[in-house]
């Protein structure tokens, strides 16, 4: 038995490895300074059913190589954030049930616990530009609740802090658009209209809400990107691609599905950060699958536009600043 005068117990944790696992790929390619593209992993675990999921998954990270990128899918594993994943590890996470869906905030209790899961856009944003990495495909970003204006994705806020170029097709149909395009000025964070003026609306080639930034060529959208990091600016720029117009649905039937995809919501009570997937899942079923296939387009679009937006920014271009 201890004596009462030992003092308090000191209990040491476990050896615990580096939170944080870079494929050798991906770190070979940092060494050399080459093009990267960082990917998102919570459009595998909770935006995606099997095996579709696996098979945009492989083919997003094969249109990033095919345009001159390496490609770093990003997500946790057993409490360790990875950078870049094998292939047999990608299956895993596609095929794995009850994966958690990792935001900022759970990141440390991520690691703490062993969890393994997709990393958010926000997430993946952090933990790209920790990595050196600052070009980051996905679909479409999180961003102000539809009647809760103080429901704001995270997503929006990283943006405001992270100086990563997120190219999408806007934030997610689901959202409240023009209160997003107010928080992302708010937050500073330019809004640049790839090949278009208007905002994308995720499914949709056209919201009908005006940009006042346009690039047409990965060189532009480079040029734009080193003058605002280059005056010492923090945040991040969004990059809005609009769908190829062979997969997109019209606006107005987006719309209405996902009007009674929230009308659905309300009914079964979903609260949290269950009620993106949910709602994902409850447009693809009222849509027949349509706005699936649109998804899986728009996904495999942004990636090759990253990688070739990497490609330029790979190549440094002095900005002549007078002032």
């Amino acid at each position: 038995m201890r004596d009462k005068n030992e003092g308090p117990v000191i209990r040491v944790s476990k050896a615990r490895k580096a939170p944080v696992k870079v494929l050798a790929e991906v770190r070979s390619a940092l060494k050399r300074g080459a093009p990267m593209v960082a990917l998102e992993s919570t459009v595998i675990t909770h935006g995606m059913p099997w095996p579709q999921n696996l098979d945009m998954a492989v083919r997003m990270e094969q249109t990033v190589q095919a345009r001159g990128a390496t490609p770093a899918t990003i997500a946790m594993l057993e409490g360790r954030l990875r950078v870049g994943l094998e292939a047999n590890e990608l299956e895993g996470l596609a095929q794995a049930q009850g994966l958690r869906k990792l935001s900022l905030r759970d990141l440390g209790a991520g690691i703490a616990q062993g969890a393994s899961g997709g990393t958010t856009v926000a997430a993946t944003m952090f933990v790209a530009q920790k990595a050196g990495i600052n070009v980051f495909a996905t679909g479409g970003i999180g961003g102000v609740h539809r009647g809760n204006a103080m429901d704001v994705s995270a997503d929006l806020q990283e943006l405001g802090r992270s100086p990563v170029l997120v190219v999408c097709a806007g934030a997610k149909a689901i959202l409240d658009l023009p209160g997003t395009l107010e928080y992302l000025e708010t937050q500073g964070v330019p809004v640049i209209g790839y090949g278009t003026d208007h905002l994308p609306a995720f499914y949709a080639v056209d919201s009908g809400l005006p940009l006042e930034l346009r690039a047409d060529t990965p060189e532009e959208v480079a040029e734009i990107a080193q003058a605002h990091w280059g005056l010492g600016l923090r945040s991040g720029i969004l990059v809005v691609v609009p769908p190829p117009k062979e997969h997109a649905m019209p606006y107005a039937e987006v719309e209405k599905v996902v009007e009674k995809a929230l009308k659905a919501s309300e009914k079964d009570g979903i609260k949290g950060n269950k009620v993106t997937p949910y709602l994902l899942a409850k447009v693809a079923e009222l849509s027949d699958g349509e706005s699936l296939e649109a998804n899986i387009a728009l996904l495999l679009n942004n990636a090759g536009v990253a990688a070739q937006i990497a490609a330029a920014m790979a190549e440094p271009k002095a900005v002549q600043l007078n002032y």
